[in-house]
């Protein structure tokens, strides 16, 4: 796989479609504007880095379908990206061709790196979070023939040669607060998000409801990071789980994005639960995190991709419990070894499973905040 750090430093944030853009809290990370720009006008120059080479999924020279991939932030630890990673590499694999990833840092590094992705004309060229879709929709006007997969937002104005991919966070996050509202003993569950909009609040609202639908008399209170960077901000949230667990509040959602390292600093010391995003954050903080909300980037992905190369692109598809885009590492194979709280209680996830399959069959509704 290539790599371009391309002008290149995420939680999921909104998508304008419908379903309503998606927060998805451990994605971002924002750093050293200024150095990338820099860096990133020379890769534009050069086409490539010195390490960059244009690979097959096999590794070799690639030929067959080619997919180019552009982050709004830096991979590095960021699960939500590195999923998103994951799936086009799949996608190029299963066809038995390339992809590159364009990493971006700020508004000037991702408007290069899509028209460097527009100017390979790839067969497929896939973008990741709502900061794209104006973008997208210029791009997508101006180049009529370009594929294009837009994850975690939407344009306003539907193309045809636009696919978009959203997800319904709500649903599981509603399952993690029936988790929470289970194994409560305060009757008080918590969230620290990342700011106060209803997008980022489909990782607190919902929390609540869950533990509130299981436990007559739960009470819950959220908390925002805000501030200068909501999104990578770990002694700011580590603050706010604290002031949580101060009054009271014994499981706590981290939706914190990057600052979700505070929060189970926080949750080590002060004794209390959380619930992680994306992937399984048990593994990094074992011990203290009962389950996690996952957004799987890297099926909508590898599907979104299928749809287009099948000739079904041009629609918006949207991701939760039924489609298997959203889970819980509770809910998936592999609990055994992921470190994860919820594996000792069996009979918690013997009830949250039925509320699953009443949200999958249409019983059970649950609010979406952003709609």
């Amino acid at each position: 796989m290539t790599v371009l750090s391309g002008p290149a430093v995420r939680l999921s944030p909104p998508s304008p479609a419908s379903p309503p853009p998606s927060p998805s809290p451990s994605r971002r990370g924002r750093a050293l504007r200024l150095a990338s720009a820099v860096v990133g006008a020379a890769l534009l120059a050069t086409g490539c880095n010195a390490a960059a080479k244009d690979e097959g999924a096999d590794g070799k020279e690639g030929g067959g379908k080619e997919f180019t991939l552009v982050t709004p932030d830096p991979v590095a630890q960021n699960e939500f990206l590195k999923l998103a990673v994951s799936g086009v590499k799949a996608a190029a694999k299963k066809q038995g061709g390339s992809q590159k990833v364009f990493q971006s840092s700020d508004t000037n590094s991702r408007q290069q790196n899509v028209q460097s992705a527009v100017d390979s004309a790839p067969d497929v060229v896939v973008l990741v979070g709502f900061e794209f879709a104006d973008l997208v929709a210029q791009q997508a006007e101006a180049h009529p023939k370009q594929q294009f997969l837009l994850v975690d937002a939407c344009t306003k104005k539907a193309y045809k040669n636009v696919t978009c991919a959203v997800f319904r966070e709500h649903e599981a996050v509603f399952l993690a607060g029936a988790e929470a509202g289970l194994l409560s003993e305060s009757r008080e569950v918590g969230a620290v998000d990342v700011l106060d909009t209803p997008q980022f609040r489909r990782y607190s609202e919902p929390f609540a409801a869950g533990a509130k639908k299981v436990r007559a008399g739960t009470s819950a209170r959220t908390l925002f990071v805000g501030g200068q960077s909501p999104f990578n901000d770990a002694a700011r949230a580590k603050d706010q789980a604290a002031t949580l667990a101060s009054g009271g509040a014994d499981q706590v959602m981290a939706a914190a994005a990057g600052g979700n390292t505070g929060v189970f600093q926080a949750a080590k010391a002060k004794g209390f639960q959380a619930y992680g995003v994306d992937a399984n954050q048990c593994l990094t903080a074992p011990g203290v995190v009962v389950d996690n909300v996952l957004k799987k980037t890297d099926v909508a992905v590898e599907k979104g991709v299928a749809q287009i190369l099948a000739g079904k692109g041009g629609s918006t598809v949207s991701y939760g419990l039924k489609e298997g885009g959203m889970s819980l590492t509770g809910l998936e194979p592999g609990l055994g070894g992921s470190k994860c709280l919820i594996a000792d209680h069996g009979d918690v996830l013997k009830r949250v499973k039925e509320l699953r399959d009443d949200i999958v069959a249409g019983k059970l509704k649950v609010d979406d905040p952003a709609a």
